[in-house]
């Protein structure tokens, strides 16, 4: 959390409903940036929300004094939850490696996402499955940025398989924690990705649900020609290491099938109405940036409705 980032706009998929703090607009009225209409003035209007423009014509038309005030959407601050997928492939790749380090891309979308709900001044939670979990960090601690930094750097990448399942049946457990408009981001490389109906049942929480797919541009999302060359494989549960030799044949196979897998996950979420964070780097920039493009998709996504 030392690092200063940039935070990007919590862009509802709709209006909310909640309290009036934030800086999102909702469905009910209030005090807020967003005019969604006129009204003649009633008494105990304050003077400010007076459109004396408006007031004028509609006094000019009439031939009598007469006064419209503008209504406006009250700004909410939805709370925001973390489930992070700490499987032993999400371990993978190491600093030291060429690679995508994915340990430390997660580490770093967390800091992204925290440090834009203290922006938008939400509560934030985080939930994983490390150590035996879950490990439920709940909304409104003081001190909660720096508990969930922490966290993300320090826990152990050995949650099980299905850990997104858990998580988001967990956390429909905690639904008093999370009311509906909550944002929810989902981190993972999502090459162990849930069933369909896991989204569909969290969907009905009306959560805003926001998967962030983490994954490395080059071995996961597709595959290197590296026939005849013999290439090291690591199995991120124990580590250990082998030298294979991949013919010309199986390194393109491989190639088809990582390509096809990952345009198969980015349709299936789009379908859900699930527009994915992509993150092919561990580089701070780049994660804000990626995410900052996300917003601004999502806002003209909303003007085109």
């Amino acid at each position: 959390m030392s690092r200063e980032r940039q935070p990007f706009p919590l862009v509802p998929r709709r209006r909310l409903a909640g309290l009036p703090f934030g800086e999102l607009p909702s469905r009910r009225r209030g005090q807020g940036a967003d005019v969604i209409g006129s009204r003649p003035y009633e008494p105990r209007d304050p003077v400010s929300t007076i459109d004396w423009n408006a007031s004028a014509r509609l006094s000019a038309a009439l031939g009598t004094d007469e006064f419209v005030v503008r209504d406006r959407a009250a700004d909410e601050a939805p709370r925001v939850a973390i489930l992070a997928d700490r499987r032993p492939a999400m371990s993978l790749y190491r600093a030291e490696l060429p690679w995508l380090d994915k340990a430390a891309a997660l580490a770093e979308a967390a800091n992204a996402i925290v440090t834009s709900a203290l922006f938008a001044r939400s509560d934030v939670a985080s939930l994983d499955f490390a150590g035996g979990g879950p490990y439920w960090l709940p909304p409104g601690r003081r001190n909660q940025p720096w508990l969930i930094a922490e966290r993300q750097i320090g826990a152990p990448f050995d949650a099980p398989e299905d850990s997104i399942a858990l998580g988001l049946e967990h956390l429909a457990r905690r639904r008093a924690s999370l009311p509906r408009g909550s944002f929810v981001f989902v981190l993972s490389d999502f090459l162990a990705r849930p069933p369909a109906a896991v989204w569909l049942a969290a969907l009905a929480y009306d959560w805003d649900l926001v998967p962030v797919v983490i994954q490395d541009p080059v071995w996961e999302q597709s595959f290197p020609p590296v026939g005849s060359v013999v290439v090291p494989f690591a199995d991120p549960r124990d580590g250990r290491r082998a030298l294979v030799r991949l013919t010309r044949a199986q390194a393109s196979d491989r190639r088809e099938r990582n390509e096809r897998r990952f345009e198969a996950l980015v349709a299936e979420l789009r379908s859900l109405d699930l527009e994915p964070v992509l993150l092919d780097t561990s580089d701070p920039v780049g994660i804000d940036r990626a995410f900052l493009e996300w917003a601004e998709a999502r806002r003209q996504s909303r003007w085109a409705r």
